[in-house]
């Protein structure tokens, strides 16, 4: 699932990267809508607890680019290409009312919230017909991306797992000893890869390896609970790994 969560963030961070690239305007507004949905994820309970938020912020990013590419026309489409799109269409106007649709039909007792930010960017942008032939091919746009979640697997109903008691074999993690989140995750089709498996590493060293010995010499004395001596670096990683990072941690881990 890490692998996978990685994957949809480097997707992120290309459609990001590209609004940069294409215009400063659908720059901004890609930046002022991932910190709306960050804050939005944050929230106690809006997340429903077998979708992972990385999903929310991948449909958010590819119709702020789905929605600039039709009007711009130089890239090709993710998903929707709308035709005939005047090449004045305020490319602002689409990228603002692309995203804040599509967070509407994600997390929808936020809409009014989502409603007042989309007219105050709305207002920014000078008035003209540009501006409502914008609008309208974000919209179009958002009404086709959420359709990419609705059968790609990520509501499946997670599988109990075996954890037998055997060396080398995943146990659950004390002190609370959390069940594993995610586990159907592999089966979920992804944005950015052709399976979830693509890029799927070697399996660990053998217990009675000399690099297993070497690595569990090297981990073992950190002690991250209240340890002294792992880095700054370290810390955090072991307490997200170990379940201790607190929920509104973790939130935007994603990004």
């Amino acid at each position: 699932m890490f692998r996978i969560c990685n994957a949809v963030a480097a997707l992120m961070t290309g459609l990001l990267l590209w609004s940069i690239a294409a215009a400063q305007a659908p720059a901004d507004a890609a930046i002022e809508w991932n910190k709306t949905l960050l804050t939005t994820v944050r929230t106690p309970g809006v997340q429903p607890a077998i979708l992972h938020s990385t999903g929310s912020f991948a449909i958010l990013h590819t119709a702020i680019y789905d929605a600039v590419s039709s009007i711009d026309g130089d890239h090709a489409p993710y998903l929707v290409q709308i035709e005939r799109t005047p090449e004045d269409a305020s490319q602002e106007a689409a990228a603002h009312s692309a995203a804040q649709d599509v967070l509407v039909s994600l997390y929808p007792t936020f809409q009014v919230t989502l409603d007042a930010q989309l007219q105050q960017d709305l207002a920014a942008i000078p008035d003209g017909p540009q501006k409502p032939t914008g609008v309208s091919v974000g919209q179009t746009v958002a009404r086709a991306i959420p359709k990419l979640h609705e059968e790609d697997g990520s509501a499946a109903t997670q599988s109990k797992l075996d954890l037998p008691e055997k060396p080398g074999r995943y146990q659950l993690t004390p002190p609370n000893l959390p069940s594993p989140a995610f586990t159907r995750w592999a089966g979920v089709t992804p944005f950015g890869l052709r399976s979830a498996n693509q890029f799927r590493p070697g399996p660990p060293p053998a217990l009675t390896s000399a690099e297993y010995t070497a690595v569990f010499i090297e981990v073992k004395p950190l002690e991250m609970a209240g340890s002294t001596r792992a880095t700054p670096d370290q810390q955090p990683i072991g307490r997200l790994w170990g379940g201790q990072i607190r929920s509104d941690e973790d939130a935007g881990a994603p990004v």
